[in-house]
This record gives structure tokens, sequence and C-alpha cells, in this order.
């Protein structure tokens, strides 16, 4: 499995036998043994490349998945789970990471000078499995999957502005209000022109118009705080600014429940030291984290 693995990702017998330091032959034999028993012809050779056949290609995706457990197997119980090392990869929201989840990395590379890190900072949801990915940070209500997640926290949807901006234009009782005022919104919290609210326990949709439209929450914030309008953006995104009084919250009694916030990590993990040392930093930097549990 092993050699038909690295000649399929090497793109040729050659290759593969350098990187496994084998001999052309030897990769060749174990691969015809291979396709021998299995009854089935899983590369087409030619004299320029090598290509999956139908059967190879599906064999290929499966001895991946075999070869990884395998390697986590042997990770889980070697010397090399007693130190963190190797390589880690982490996604998140974009100012979420930036606010939270980078200097925990900065932290724990410190400590772990054997661990390189890949943050994937992005506001969209990202596939673990497919992206390779280790560990995630989800905001939102989880969809049913193989993953494993640990709540850490909650954040809420508000709508806030300027004291400037309110003084000027007043403060919106209810949501159908809002038609009156400057709206700025965020694509990458709001993708869609309805907003939704909630009133006596009751969902209620509003339809926006807004003045302006960016696709970042930093310029949405940035835009809030300039008194150009009434923004809706993530309560720890905002929550130094409301502290600080540049922002106040509006319609705070027509909020949707609090989003529950995550760390999610695959559950095909065996527990590999730097995946389970990260995970446990990352769940007790947040959960303490006034921001995320007020």
């Amino acid at each position: 499995m092993r050699v038909f693995a690295s000649v399929a990702e090497e793109g040729g017998f050659a290759a593969a036998s350098r990187k496994l330091d084998l001999s052309p032959a030897a990769v060749t034999r174990a691969i015809v043994a291979l396709e021998e028993q299995l009854g089935a012809r899983l590369l087409q050779r030619t004299t320029r490349n090598v290509r999956f056949t139908d059967a190879g290609r599906q064999y290929y995706d499966n001895v991946r998945a075999i070869l990884v457990s395998i390697a986590e197997a042997n990770e889980a119980v070697a010397d090399i789970n007693a130190t963190p090392r190797g390589t880690l990869s982490i996604t998140a929201p974009v100012m979420f990471g930036r606010m939270f989840v980078m200097p925990c990395i900065v932290d724990y590379m410190q400590r772990y000078p054997q661990v390189k890190m890949i943050a994937h900072l992005v506001d969209r949801v990202t596939n673990l499995v497919d992206e390779g990915m280790d560990v995630a940070i989800r905001i939102g209500h989880l969809p049913d999957s193989g993953l494993r997640a640990i709540k850490v926290g909650q954040v809420r949807r508000v709508l806030c502005a300027s004291p400037a901006y309110l003084e000027k234009c007043g403060t919106p009782q209810w949501p159908a209000d809002l038609s009156q005022h400057s709206i700025i919104a965020s694509s990458a919290v709001s993708p869609h022109i309805e907003w939704r609210f909630q009133s006596n326990h009751e969902p209620l949709m509003l339809r926006i118009d807004p003045r302006l439209t960016v696709t970042s929450n930093d310029a949405a914030l940035a835009a809030a705080v300039g008194g150009l309008g009434i923004a809706r953006l993530l309560s720890y995104q905002v929550y130094n600014e409301v502290e600080s009084e540049a922002l106040r919250l509006v319609l705070e009694a027509f909020e949707e429940e609090p989003w529950p916030v995550h760390v999610v990590h695959r559950e095909d993990k065996l527990g590999s030291s730097k995946v389970r040392s990260f995970i446990d930093d990352m769940v007790d930097n947040l959960r303490t984290n006034p921001q995320l549990n007020p």
C-alpha cells in the first residue's frame, strides 16, 4: 500500500523508488504483486507517465485514509507523543483568529519550538478532512458530522452605532425603524439582504437596503465608529468599542439567541500530542475570555 501510494503521489515508479529508497525493480514487483492479489489493474503505465484506472483511484482514496490512520496510531504510542512536534493546521474566522487564536498560537509555538503551524484565517466554513485541517473554530450551530466539538463560549449578533450618529439620527426602537437609518452591511456576517431578529420568542425577518456593503468585518466596524450608520456585527468584534463607548448597542431586546462557539477537531485523530495539547490550551484560553463568556 505504501509503495502504491508513493507511485501515485510522486507520479511515477522512478520518483517513488527514490522517495522510498528502493530499486525501481522492487517498486515494480510490489505494484504487480498488489494488482495480482487484488485481481484488478490499478495503474496505466506509459513511457511518459502513470495514471490511475478507475479501480486505482478508488483504491488510492481508501489506502490514503488507512495509511494516515496507521501513522496516527503509531504516533499515539511512540516517543513523539511525549513532546509536541510536526505541523499543525488550524482554521478560524479572520477577526476571531486575529483577536483570540493568534495570541494562543504564538504562546504555544514559543513553548514548543519543534511545532510548525499553518493558520487559515478565512470567513468561510472549511472542510477539515478535505482541506487537511487539524482544528477549527466554529461560530454558530453545528450540523451533524463526524467531528468532535468542545463548546468554549457564545457570541451575539448585535446592532451598533456611534453616539454621534445616534444623537444626529435618533435611536431605533423597533427593527422596522431601521428603514429610516443608514445601514452598514458586512457580507462576512450577513451575506443576504434580510436580517433576522426575535420578538416575543418569535423569529422576525427584515429586508434591509444598505447604504454601505463591505466584505470585511473590520471595515464595517470602522465605518460604524466613524459615524456612518448602524452596523450588525458579532458581540466580540465590538466588545472593546462598546466598553470604550465608541459604539452603543441598539435593539438589544430583539436580538436572536446567542450563537455557540466551538473548538472542532477531526474524530479520526487518535490524540497526537500536538493536536491534544493545542486544543487544551485553546479551550482554556477561550473559556476564560470575558468576551465569549460574559
